[in-house]
Parts: C-alpha cells; structure tokens; sequence
C-alpha cells in the first residue's frame, strides 16, 4: 500500500459523501416498539377508568341501600307506634312492665306514663291491667309511675289491675299496690319491700398492690362512700339513715295501696319476698289470676289491646349494631345530594 492510499472507514461511513460519520453511533429503533409503548398507555388508561367506573356503581349500590334501610325502618318505626286516637270498641287495655325499673331502662316513668294516659284517655278501655315482671329497681321511677297511676284513677274513673307472671318484686311491687287488686301466679315471687345501697372496698387490695390513694375535696362528704378510701362510720351512719327513710316511703305506700287487706308481720317490710300463695295470705296481693282471666271475669272485656311502648325497627338495629349503623345511614342521607 502506498502512502498515498487512503485506508478504508474504520467506522460508520456517510453514504453520500463516502466519509466516516462523526459522533456518537445510535442504534436504529425498531418501527413496531413506540406502537407497542403506546398500546400498553392505552391499556392501563382504560382499566384505571374501567375501575373508576366500578368504584362509582358501587359506592351508588351502598348509598342506595343505605337509603332503602333507612326508608325502610322509619317506615317500620311510623307502623309500631301503638293504638291510634280513634275511639275504639270496649276492652281492655294493657301496659307491661318487664325487666329492671330505670331512667335508661326498657320499663322507665316517661314511657310507662305515657303508655298509661294513652289507655286511660281511650274511651273504650273498661279498665287498665298492668303485667308485670320485673326485679324492681329505681324507687325514683317506681314512684313516678306509682303517683301517676293514682291521679289517672282519679281522674278517668277507671280502675287498674296488676297481674304479675315470674316475678313483682321491690320497685316493681312499688308500682302494683297502686293498683285497685293485684293478681298472681301461685309460684310468682312477690315482696322484697325494702331498698339496698352496694359498693365494694379496694383498700385491702390497694395496699397489698402498693396504691395510695389521693383524693382532693371541698366539702368534708365529698368522697362519701368512695370504694377506694377507708369506711368513714359516720358517712355509713348518713347513708343507712338515708336508704332507711327511702324505706319508710316504700313501707307507706305499701300501707296506702293495701289498706286494711295488708296482713302485717314483723317480716312483711324485712325484704324478703314470697311465691303467690303465700302472698294471697299475707295480703300483699288479692288472688290467683292470668291476664285473661281478669279481662273475661273481672273487667269483663276480652279484647285485650296492648299500648305498651315498644322499642322500632331504629332502636332495636341501633342496640344490636351499635352506632356504626346509625352513623353510616346518616353519612348516606348527607351525601345523598352529591351523587353522581
């Protein structure tokens, strides 16, 4: 080779000019990636959308349901709220008191004197039973049931009926001997005229755990009673005075209901309780006698229409599923405006 030959393009050479191409090499792209590229966009877009779209059926399908739910127990809770204000035919009006006597209870005063005027105020209710079968309970609310019973008395110039099942016992008793007669059950238990304060006292356990407890007053009873200090026996002294008068209130409307069918003893106020037969005896209570028996034989009115408040379809889902239901029916109605 001579000099003054020119060597070959070592690297990529300019088709046009014959000379070597200068910079860096870039390897050709295939036609078919940037199609492919796109595609796969394309895809992710639509299911992100195809999503977006499902999210929304559904969260429509809840809220409807929510809506239907809702529609469907305040139609329910409209259906349950008892016996109309139309006068009605000749019977016998009911009112139940079942379970523990409480201000949050089943069996409280504002729903029981509510369940009364309705049933004295119908003009075809011959007479008022009250069945009962509760342990007793707050002797506040017993007495506000005890003293509404007697001014409806009055006032309506009816007459009430206890009929007792299992049990009529302290404040539950309380609110029959407002009753004109009170009917029983010869294996019902009947009595427990007397009032009870309970607590407990952790003071041993504290020590033995190494607790002090500290505890700040104004006013020398403030802490009267508190489980976890040392019993104070003059606090214990205001206490049992206390429950003692509370007793004396119970032992006098007993005296008032009963009157003179009252067979006293020196265990009749005691607290302790009775079974139906040996309560007629006593005097506590007039007979032996089921709901249908006093409505065929003593009011004698069979029809037997019921006026007991009863907890809607809202207060029963309420209680078994806790506030979540309500809370969720509420989010629903609040974003019923913003479907979309």
């Amino acid at each position: 080779m001579s000099a003054t030959d020119t060597p070959p393009p070592s690297g990529p050479v300019d088709p046009l000019n014959n000379v070597p191409r200068q910079g860096i090499a870039v390897a050709a792209t295939p036609l078919g990636a940037s199609s492919g590229f796109e595609s796969s966009l394309e895809r992710v877009a639509m299911e992100m959308l195809r999503q977006q779209k499902s999210e929304r059926r559904w969260r429509l399908f809840f809220r409807l349901a929510w809506l239907g739910l809702v529609t469907v127990v305040l139609w329910a809770g409209l259906a349950q709220q008892g016996p109309g204000t139309a006068p009605s035919a000749p019977h016998t009006a009911l009112v139940e008191v079942r379970g523990e006597i409480g201000l949050e209870e089943e069996a409280n005063a504002e729903d029981l004197v509510g369940a009364l005027k309705l049933a004295f105020e119908d003009a075809g209710a011959q007479a008022v039973v009250l069945r009962i079968n509760s342990p007793g309970g707050s002797p506040v609310q017993s007495g506000i049931v005890n003293d509404e019973i007697r001014r409806l008395k009055a006032k309506h110039n009816k007459k009430v009926y206890a009929v007792v099942e299992e049990m009529c016992a302290s404040g539950a008793y309380y609110i029959a001997v407002a009753a004109d007669e009170i009917y029983v059950d010869k294996a019902s238990l009947v009595g427990s005229i007397g009032v009870l304060m309970d607590g407990f006292g952790f003071t041993g356990l504290m020590e033995k755990l190494g607790v002090e407890r500290r505890l700040l007053t104004a006013g020398e009873n403030k802490g009267m009673l508190d489980p976890f200090s040392p019993a104070n026996a003059q606090q214990t002294a205001l206490a049992k005075a206390m429950i003692d008068q509370i007793h004396q209130q119970f032992i006098d409307v007993v005296r008032q209901g009963r009157g003179a069918r009252l067979k006293e003893t020196p265990e009749t106020f005691s607290g302790l309780f009775w079974n139906g037969a040996e309560a007629v005896k006593l005097g506590l209570v007039d007979g032996v006698g089921n709901l249908d028996h006093v409505a065929r034989e003593v009011i004698k009115a069979e029809e037997i229409i019921d006026y007991t408040p009863r907890p809607n379809v809202v207060e029963r889902l309420a209680k078994r599923f806790g506030a979540g239901v309500g809370a969720g029916a509420v989010k629903a109605l609040r974003e019923f405006p913003a479907w979309r």
